[in-house]
């Protein structure tokens, strides 16, 4: 019994003589976790980002990238959601759908994707949501300000503003680019 409590006492002893973990090593560091919804722009970037030649899955086709402006951003980070609007969308239609009427004319029917998660700055577009018709969808991408100007300046340049990379499903576009236009 006695060597039993002088292991014991030892092995205590010993424990309580080990280091505990040195501040800023992997062992004491604390996880830090991105916030799901983040902007970081110094201007406006908004509008409607239309691929320049169709990109198609299945039925569905892409119909383009919308952007909000800064206070759409702003608001849905902290918290102010409506209905089926976010800052940054993604939307495609649907190629053997019946047309519908709308306030534009006919049109396909649509489906809307709301972000998951989203990063835009000044030269990035990063998006993930999750479609009932397309499954998970993303993009990737880089925002060329330059051409962005251009194209404001020209209200709807047709050239590049927005090329990156789409997945939807298990499907992976590379290189593909969008061109800006103002919307209605």
């Amino acid at each position: 019994m006695k060597r039993l409590s002088l292991v014991l006492a030892g092995t205590i002893l010993a424990l309580a003589a080990c280091d505990s973990p040195v501040p800023g090593s992997a062992s004491s560091e604390t996880k830090v976790t991105q916030p799901a919804f983040a902007h970081t722009l110094s201007g406006d970037v908004s509008g409607y980002f239309i691929p320049l030649w169709p990109i198609t899955v299945g039925e569905w086709r892409l119909h383009h990238l919308f952007l909000g402006q800064p206070a759409d951003f702003t608001a849905w980070e902290s918290g102010g959601r409506s209905g089926p609007f976010a800052p940054v969308m993604i939307e495609f239609e649907n190629t053997a759908g019946t047309p519908v009427q709308s306030e534009l004319g006919e049109s396909l029917p649509r489906s809307r994707v709301l972000p998951s998660t989203y990063e835009v700055t000044d030269g990035r577009v990063r998006f993930s949501g999750r479609s009932a018709d397309l499954g998970e969808v993303s993009f990737d991408g880089r925002l060329d300000q330059d051409a962005l100007a251009t194209a404001r300046r020209n209200l709807g340049d047709e050239g590049r503003v927005v090329s990156g990379t789409l997945k939807v499903g298990n499907r992976t576009f590379d290189g593909v680019q969008m061109k800006w236009w103002a919307g209605d």
